[in-house]
């Protein structure tokens, strides 16, 4: 003991007096409890040498603070020694309040220092470093800390198992996760959700489906991962599917999962179950979570309820540049041009910022409108005056304006101006414009930049096959049919999906095995007889096919969504509006058909196609024609 403290170049301790307000100052009293330097330790140390006062008057945990990251490290060390205590405690606490504190790297440096004296952790040491470790995402540290967890006996705590296995999710390690997943001889739910919450990441999400059907234990965390995974990989069925058993489990859905569940009913056009959701989150308090509303605008504007997306926009107290730019994006999309400028003057005077999805939103209402001027402006602006830098979907939107309006010379030598690669979606919207305008020309030029860019996408070969048909250019129709043939390029057949009672009925074109097809049938007969009195006459010039005249108009009456259209009049009340969700472009002649039909049956006719909305009214169309 004695050589202990001559190293310490401090005299001998006495430790039979405690210290009281004679024996220490009113400084060292004062310091006793505010000491955060070694400086200052060494300074009370002293004093309580002196005054025959015993060292265990010294804060442990303040000690440690004082000197964790310093070279007097070895002399806290040593003070811990002479006072008899278990090291492990003030060191924690210390260890805890860097892992959580501004600069989580200290708790790792001060780990070192602990392994270097030879200090044995204990399972709340591991725990804190981990959640530095967790916070850096450093695995190399974690990978340390794992051995250190095998070596000392603690693989039968769960707590640290879990730990490790969420930091080597979190660090991308899937291999090294899932190793140690399979080897933990116990697991809880938060073992499997962690493991789940890998793949899903990953983009495995039928392997992570296999793991939940695997569980022995659910939370709503574990339904709701299932949930957002299938949303996530596109497929909005099965993101369905598993939240209606979730429900029939009696487990009750938290914000997270109404916000999926409303994303998976956006991609679906599943309006029911998306009121559903709306009102079941209104019970539950969730009214005023800003994301749950943002979801649910956009959720009424890819179901076509313009309206019901104002309401919950207008309702809302705190709006975020989320919440204007999803409001502007689904009135572009619904036709109303004006009013999304309207709003995005409103959204920049209360003081709002604009993002760069508030300009795609802009910039697609100006195209579906023909506001070329307006559109330029909108896209000089977004650098001038806010600093965005335009992206590829900026682009593409600006050829597509100038497309739309005619001026396709404009728009190759505005792609061709481009500061960055144009993608396949810029070349197409090129197309789109030559087959309105008929410029075989720079079809041509465009189908061929996207052969290489996309060279399996049948739209492309489709619509420059249809400018050729349209033209009465069949060899050329045949070649491009051929073409497709050699690379294996198979056309996407047409299918429009109707929601009666809460259930999605589908049609593709041509269909004549639904249940219904002759009740269908009929009543399009009796429809088509009412439409030529107004006039019509079947556009047969969109069947580009070299068949009999007779043959187009039947092939016309066969289009997905005419027969989506007849299901709804049969099977819904009068005055029902009818929505309707579609993968491909509305053709020319059921655009024309539906706005006579909605004057016909009086009915309101909602058709949301590849690239927006088509509200059918009285005879009126929202896209003016202009699509």
């Amino acid at each position: 003991m004695l050589s202990t403290l001559t190293s310490l170049h401090l005299p001998p301790l006495n430790h039979t007096h405690s210290p009281t307000s004679q024996t220490l100052t009113p400084h060292h009293h004062h310091l006793l409890h505010t000491f955060t330097t070694p400086f200052e330790l060494k300074q009370l140390h002293a004093h309580l040498i002196k005054t025959n006062s015993p060292l265990s008057s010294l804060p442990l945990t303040r000690i440690a603070f004082a000197c964790s990251l310093t070279p007097s490290f070895s002399y806290a060390h040593k003070l811990f020694q002479l006072l008899e205590n278990p090291e492990t405690t003030p060191w924690n606490s210390c260890l805890k309040a860097f892992a959580e504190g501004e600069n989580p790297v200290n708790a790792i440096l001060l780990f070192h220092q602990l392994h270097c004296f030879n200090v044995v952790p204990d399972s709340f040491t591991l725990s804190f470093v981990l959640k530095a470790c967790t916070r850096l995402s450093d695995f190399r540290t974690g990978r340390v800390l794992h051995c250190y967890v095998e070596k000392l006996g603690f693989r039968s705590n769960l707590f640290l198992m879990n730990m490790i296995l969420n930091l080597y999710a979190l660090c991308g390690e899937v291999r090294d996760a899932r190793k140690m997943f399979d080897k933990m001889p116990q697991r809880d739910v938060v073992t499997w959700n962690t493991m789940m919450t890998v793949l899903v990441k990953r983009g495995d999400v039928e392997e992570a489906y296999d793991l939940f059907l695997r569980m022995p234990e659910r939370n709503v965390r574990s339904w709701t991962l299932m949930i957002s995974g299938f949303v996530q990989r596109g497929k909005p069925k099965e993101a369905v599917r598993v939240f209606l058993e979730m429900e029939e489990a009696g487990v009750r859905a938290n914000e997270v999962t109404v916000v999926a569940v409303l994303a998976a009913c956006a991609d679906l056009g599943d309006l029911d179950l998306g009121r559903r959701v709306h009102e079941y989150s209104s019970r539950s308090g969730f009214g005023r979570n800003v994301w749950i509303c943002n979801t649910l605008i956009e959720m009424y504007v890819k179901c076509g309820c313009l309206e019901d997306a104002r309401r919950v926009f207008d309702a809302m107290k705190d709006r975020t540049v989320v919440s204007w730019s999803a409001m502007i994006s689904g009135l572009a999309m619904h036709g109303q041009a004006e009013e999304a400028l309207r709003l995005f003057s409103n959204m920049v005077e209360i003081g709002m910022d604009p993002n760069h999805v508030t300009f795609v939103g802009l910039l697609h209402a100006c195209s579906h409108m023909g506001f070329v001027d307006k559109g330029r402006e909108f896209f000089e602006r977004m650098t001038a005056d806010y600093g965005i830098v335009p992206r590829i979907e900026h682009y593409g939107c600006m050829v597509d304006l100038l497309s739309r309006a005619g001026l396709l010379q404009e728009a190759y030598e505005f792609i061709m101006n481009m500061p960055i690669k144009p993608n396949g979606v810029v070349w197409g919207a090129l197309l789109g414009g030559c087959k309105v305008h008929r410029n075989i020309e720079l079809a041509e030029v465009a189908t061929k930049h996207l052969a290489e860019l996309d060279p399996l996408n049948d739209g492309y070969y489709i619509v420059l096959s249809n400018i050729y048909a349209e033209a009465q250019r069949w060899e050329e129709v045949a070649s491009v049919r051929k073409l497709m043939r050699d690379r294996g390029v198979k056309k996407t057949p047409g299918w429009s999906s109707i929601t009666v009672d809460g259930v999605v009925h589908e049609f593709v074109a041509g269909d004549e095995a639904h249940p219904h097809a002759e009740e269908i049938n009929q009543m399009w007969e009796k429809l088509l007889e009412r439409m030529r009195m107004k006039g019509y006459v079947p556009n047969t010039s969109v069947v580009l096919l070299d068949m009999e005249e007779e043959q187009k108009e039947k092939f016309l009456s066969r289009h997905s969504e005419k027969l989506a259209l007849v299901f709804g009049l049969i099977k819904t009340k009068p005055g029902t509006p009818i929505r309707i969700m579609k993968n491909l472009r509305v053709c020319e002649d059921c655009h024309a058909a539906l706005k006579l039909v909605s004057e016909i049956a009086e009915r309101e006719i909602v058709v949301r196609d590849r690239n927006r909305f088509h509200c059918f009214k009285n005879g009126y169309c929202s896209c003016r024609d202009y699509w």
